[in-house]
């Protein structure tokens, strides 16, 4: 089994409880509570390790996810410790630590300034957070392990793809307030320890 994706975030924040609830299928997580992220391949071990995550303490299924390659799944609870204790226990009965994970890396970061109101409506068609309006500027942030790009969630959210090869986080806002989320999106991710990619 290999662990790409393990992360915590630790409080979820108003603006990305609100666009993480309109994107999960399952049990649907609030502002304020804790959540925990994992991603393994091959993906239909994600089965065994959510039976083992939900087994252990109450913790609720926000997604449970199995693409071609990799197998994703998120838990929360208004009880952090109980959703690291869930995560921690459900990597225990497969011989696994939060140090095997591997480390997210920053992909790519790209910046459009003084957006064309045709771009605008454009990005805003798969957008399910807030809009992103003419003359603003755009920030796109590539992560690989996808899961990742929640770490780096913040500011004016336009939308976030935490699957695939690469996670997406597409942030909204004047040049200066976007460049100083760019800057902290980058510094999460890349802050973030674990074992190199293979």
């Amino acid at each position: 089994m290999e662990l790409r994706t393990y992360a915590l975030i630790d409080t979820l924040q108003p603006q990305y409880a609100a666009l993480t609830g309109t994107l999960l299928r399952g049990d649907v997580p609030v502002e304020g509570m804790a959540e925990m992220i994992i991603e393994l391949g091959p993906a239909s071990d994600v089965y065994e390790v959510m039976d083992a995550a939900l087994k252990t303490t109450d913790v609720r299924p926000g997604w449970l996810r199995v693409e071609r390659e990799f197998g994703s799944l998120e838990i929360h609870s208004f009880f952090q410790e109980a959703v690291i204790v869930a995560g921690r226990e459900a990597l225990t009965k497969f011989g696994l630590t939060e140090q095997d994970r591997q480390k997210p890396e920053v992909v790519q970061v790209k910046m459009v300034t003084n957006v064309d109101p045709y771009e605008a409506v454009l990005v805003n068609q798969r957008c399910q957070g807030g809009l992103l309006l003419a003359k603003q500027t755009l920030c796109v942030i590539e992560v690989a392990p996808a899961a990742y790009v929640m770490l780096a969630a913040n500011v004016t959210l336009v939308h976030y793809q935490p699957s695939g090869r690469y996670g997406r986080l597409y942030l909204g806002g004047t040049e200066s307030e976007v460049k100083v989320a760019r800057d902290a999106a980058v510094q999460a991710v890349s802050s973030l320890p674990g074992r190199a990619a293979q």
